[in-house]
């Protein structure tokens, strides 16, 4: 199996069929799932599935993952490059007391019919907690490292 980091190619699609709304004003609700090595999950998943996630089975996860909050609403400026780019980020979020191994994660759409995609999140390897917090730390909220960029 494998995990890809990755704007997925159906929110792209998604984003012209107003599909997304990530605000200010009335966001949809995004949330970040765990998924093992076992999970396959890349540029071409297009919705929140339950296959390959980190069990929930006394571990300190739920089935379907964090909510996220929304740190940075669209917004745009010139990256390094000069390039205009849009982008948007959330809050750092954890799962307390959590003993698992997660290799990556999925944002999806919680709001939206189906659960659509947004992103996946590569680790790089298995990461391990045992009773103690995981937490997944998202980049600067700016153009150059925002984790959704458009440009």
């Amino acid at each position: 199996m494998s995990i890809a980091q990755t704007v997925t190619t159906s929110f792209k699609v998604e984003l012209l069929q107003a599909v997304h709304n990530f605000g200010p004003t009335s966001p949809n609700t995004f949330k970040v799932a765990l998924y093992t090595a076992a999970a396959n999950i890349g540029p071409t998943t297009t919705a929140y599935t339950t296959s390959g996630e980190v069990s929930s089975s006394g571990t300190g996860y739920t089935a379907g993952g964090n909510t996220l909050v929304i740190s940075q609403y669209p917004t745009a400026s010139n990256n390094t490059a000069q390039v205009p780019t849009a982008f948007i980020s959330f809050s750092n979020t954890s799962w307390a007391n959590a003993s698992f191994t997660a290799r990556g994660a999925l944002i999806y759409n919680d709001t939206a019919s189906g659960n659509p995609s947004v992103a996946v999140l590569d680790f790089g390897s298995d990461k391990t907690v045992t009773n103690d917090t995981f937490q997944i730390i998202f980049p600067t909220p700016d153009a150059n490292n925002a984790i959704v960029r458009i440009s």
